[in-house]
């Protein structure tokens, strides 16, 4: 059997003390070791948790999109949703967003899904295709319905 030291958890409130939290004890570390005040974040989902050193977060990611005949690099923050990329890549594209199929890791990624959460990363690849069933339509609205003749 392993026995694991817990780590000491401290909490500082500057409203207690004007160093800190520290209890008056007169140190300025707040009574931890490693001292200062806890970071909190908000995640998409709801829960506030103490923020990372090196959070998700923070800064952008890049993205290689590939529209089969194309590449594009992309930069978005990693906490938005593959509905936002899609607005972003119908830019770059000039697909709307709804006639756009994302695939990440060989899978169709919905809209409200969060990048983060699914596990992009820097310089992953996203294959973006156009939804089949819009270009037929597309296709078949060209076929018959020609386009209106001019005669002068």
């Amino acid at each position: 059997m392993i026995k694991l030291r817990g780590k000491r958890f401290c909490r500082s409130n500057s409203k207690l003390n004007a160093n800190g939290g520290g209890g008056g004890r007169g140190d300025t570390s707040g009574g931890c070791r490693g001292g200062g005040e806890i970071k909190w974040e908000l995640r998409p989902g709801g829960l506030l948790v103490q923020k990372r050193e090196n959070s998700v977060g923070e800064g952008m990611i890049r993205l290689r999109v590939s529209t089969v005949t194309q590449w594009h690099d992309i930069s978005i923050e990693p906490t938005s949703t593959f509905g936002e990329l899609k607005t972003i890549l119908s830019v770059v594209t000039g697909l709307e967003p709804r006639e756009q199929r994302v695939l990440y890791r060989g899978k169709e990624r919905e809209d409200e899904e969060f990048l983060h959460m699914v596990g992009v990363r820097d310089m992953d690849k996203v294959l973006v295709l156009e939804d089949p069933a819009i270009k037929e339509r597309k296709l078949y609205k060209a076929l018959h319905n020609p386009p209106p003749t001019i005669t002068v």
